[in-house]
């Protein structure tokens, strides 16, 4: 499992523990903007804009709770992880029609000489599976108690 190279991509300032957004572009908006902020991308519009055409290819709210929106793209020169909580939860076509609550935004360079982007994917998926984790990560309120659900039992 991939979980200890997940952790190490995970950063405090990459952790949005209340978002304010109440749709999936609202949501999309606000989780890249901590890229933005931290100056890792510079071309807000144009990450938007691939992130939406993934969707297009079908939602990445994977369902119980969760979306997980990815993507490869020339805007990063690394994996970069962004979190986003939200507790009344978004409407986000998810595959089981809930209101996604987790999100996980995961972006990629189109080439990685880590080849981590696809394990991590999997490693996240693994874990968000387990309801136990789920709910621990929904009632985190904080980025270090959030990191600590994530590498339970690692």
């Amino acid at each position: 499992m991939h979980t200890r190279e997940m952790l190490s991509l995970l950063k405090e300032d990459f952790f949005i523990p209340d978002i304010k957004g109440q749709t999936k572009d609202e949501v999309l908006d606000e989780l890249v903007q901590p890229l933005i902020d931290n100056e890792v991308i510079k071309n807000k519009k144009l990450l938007l804009n691939t992130l939406k055409q993934r969707e297009t290819l079908g939602s990445t709210g994977i369902g119980k709770g969760v979306a997980i929106p990815h993507c490869r793209t020339l805007t990063v020169p690394d994996i970069q992880i962004v979190v986003g909580l939200s507790k009344s939860g978004v409407p986000y076509e998810s595959v089981d029609q809930e209101p996604v609550h987790l999100f996980f935004l995961i972006i990629a360079p189109p080439k990685e000489e880590s080849c981590l982007y696809l394990p991590i994917l999997g490693a996240l998926v693994e874990k968000l599976n387990d309801d136990k984790i789920r709910k621990q990560l929904l009632e985190t309120k904080e980025f270090n108690g959030f990191v600590q659900v994530i590498a339970g039992g690692e």
